[in-house]
């Protein structure tokens, strides 16, 4: 019985969290950054001030918290330690994208989709989030290089993990940038796929063809 408490309570805490923060990307994206208070925020979610911050400690977390580094995280934990970083990596970061976009893009994205587009805009658009989003950029790189494991162990593959990590997010950025403006047509996973391929080759993400 206590575990299915437990389970209860953080599937409650979830779901305020997920509605806090709809209503905060909403009225960011209706009212302007700026404009928008927490307060309005509480108002807009039917909670008081205090439980906004109990679940976003900070303004800017309403948008920028997610479940990405632990999804990233999770997916290069599973993946085989023979593999190149690179397309352990890459591939964690195609996977969780995938995921979070939840459909194709275009007209067809996803609810999800739709809401990963209108925080990504707010990033892009807003000075102050641009300056966080450098420091959940580097707590996503942390977290992969701790999911990398025994790989890591070893100053040299440590340093090794870190600078493929924060190639594979520089180029991931750099697809994440022009998806926001082509306006979510395009496929987020297959942005990201081609802009690793651009920075490491046509072989980053798949096995090399016998030239035997």
């Amino acid at each position: 019985m206590p575990d299915q408490q437990s389970t209860l309570r953080a599937h409650r805490r979830a779901e305020t969290q997920r509605a806090i923060q709809a209503h905060a990307v909403r009225l960011f994206t209706e009212r302007g950054y700026d404009a928008t208070t927490v307060s309005d925020v509480a108002e807009a979610a039917g909670v008081s001030p205090m439980t906004v911050y109990r679940h976003f400690p900070t303004k800017e977390d309403l948008v920028l918290i997610d479940q990405h580094g632990r999804l990233v995280a999770d997916r290069i934990a599973a993946s085989p330690p023979t593999q190149p970083l690179v397309r352990r990596i890459g591939g964690a970061l195609i996977e969780s994208t995938t995921t979070l976009t939840g459909g194709p893009g275009g007209s067809d994205l996803s609810t999800s989709g739709q809401f990963l587009l209108a925080r990504l805009r707010l990033m892009i658009s807003t000075p102050a989030l641009r300056a966080k989003h450098l420091d959940n950029t580097y707590a996503l790189q942390q977290a992969i290089v701790a999911a990398l494991g025994d790989d890591t162990t070893d100053p040299e593959a440590a340093f090794h993990a870190h600078a493929a990590a924060s190639a594979c997010l520089a180029a991931m950025h750099t697809a994440l940038v022009r998806w926001a403006e082509d306006n979510g047509r395009s496929e987020l996973p297959d942005l990201i796929a081609k802009a690793l391929t651009a920075a490491f080759g046509d072989h980053a993400l798949t096995d090399r063809p016998d030239t035997r």
